[in-house]
């Protein structure tokens, strides 16, 4: 009778006390829920409330909007050169050379045109004419591309795209 009333006594001091919660081990679980004042309801259950992305893509925002910091960690994470030249910079010489006025490639395809993604297969890939491409940063291994309005940068060996510069031959 004894034991039952001390295995009583243990189970209601442990309901009394509440759940017990151990830290994660380094670099695992919520980092915001050991922290005083905060109950570990950081997101509240709110997700992202069916917005998504919402399908917008890049919506001619150029790749020169980049820092130099968030280059340097580009190049690294996907192993490929980050070009020296903005877009206005690439549109300036398209002007100056007289290559404008081409077609955009079309939505699907053009969706599929981004930086570190190999290169969309079935789209009329053209080679810089040779007095822009001459004005245009050269890169051992890869090779400047005109696909639709935007100047592209390849990596030959992977096929995979370095650079997209949008809009530049419009």
């Amino acid at each position: 009778m004894h034991n039952k009333l001390h295995a009583l006594a243990i189970v209601g001091v442990m309901a009394l006390a509440g759940p017990v919660q151990a830290d994660p081990p380094p670099g695992k679980g919520n980092p915001n829920a050991a922290q005083p004042g905060n109950s570990g309801n950081s997101n509240q259950g709110k997700g992202n409330q069916g917005k998504g992305n919402q399908g917008k893509g890049n919506q001619g925002k150029n790749n020169d909007q980049r820092d130099a910091g968030t280059a340097v960690l580009e190049s690294v994470l996907t192993g490929l050169v980050v070009a020296s030249i903005t877009q206005p910079d690439a549109r300036q010489l398209a002007i100056q050379y007289g290559l404008t006025g081409y077609s955009p490639l079309p939505p699907g395809i053009q969706k599929n045109l981004a930086r570190g993604k190999p290169l969309p297969p079935g789209i009329a890939k053209k080679l810089v004419p040779g007095p822009m491409l001459n004005r245009l940063p050269q890169y051992s291994g890869y090779e400047w591309r005109v696909a639709g309005t935007e100047l592209i940068l390849v990596n030959l060996a992977t096929l995979a795209v370095a650079e997209v510069l949008q809009q530049v031959f419009d």
